[in-house]
């Protein structure tokens, strides 16, 4: 399948944005949310609750169509088959999810929409949580120390060897993938040529 090819045919092609059920960097990951355009997002079941545990909202642009994980098949899916995404994000991604698309698990709307990205060749941005043996995080109740066992570190240097994903590691690589591939965006529906 030529995707570039059939993105060109797309008025409004859309980044998909996976969120799981860290609060690793949730709020940084919600800003980068804000600034694109042409956005769906996908919340799981345990993002969800992180929404509420950070007290957050999401305060999106009125274009911004929001799937909740609310069917077993998880049927929002259906629309990486017919070319609506050039770009998938799953961020933050907690150790969790990056263990079930390690090893082909898609049981939930954030593992499911990853699997059907790498199916249809969609490329993907994953921000891993667990990337250094001990690190600081953010939860509800302000910062503490992480250390992340050595299965969930082992499992995102495996993802790193994914075709056609980038897994990040800090929120800054976040924002550079993420404008790498805006940039593709803007001169692929431009009709530049990169």
């Amino acid at each position: 399948m030529d995707y570039e090819a059939e993105l060109k045919g797309i008025a409004r092609p859309r980044f998909g944005w996976a969120l799981t059920g860290s609060g690793h960097f949730f709020k940084e990951s919600l800003e980068i949310m804000r600034t694109l355009p042409n956005l769906d997002v996908f919340v799981s079941k345990a993002a969800a609750e992180v929404i509420r545990m950070y007290k957050q909202d999401l305060e999106l642009a009125p274009d911004v169509r929001i799937f909740k994980d609310t069917t077993a098949s998880a049927a929002p899916v259906g629309a990486f088959y017919y070319g609506v995404y050039h770009t998938l994000i799953v961020a933050p991604a907690t150790s969790n999810t990056v263990a079930k698309c390690v090893v082909g698990i898609s049981d939930t709307l954030a593992t499911n929409v990853f699997a059907q990205a790498g199916k249809c060749r969609v490329p993907a941005i994953v921000f891993a949580c667990d990337t250094k043996p001990e690190m600081d995080t953010e939860a509800p109740k302000g910062m503490v120390k992480v250390y992340p066992r050595r299965i969930d570190l082992e499992n995102t240097e495996k993802l790193k060897t994914f075709e056609d994903t980038t897994v990040v590691e800090t929120v800054a690589d976040l924002k550079r993938a993420v404008a790498t591939r805006l940039k593709w965006v803007e001169a692929l529906t431009t009709g530049a040529t990169s």
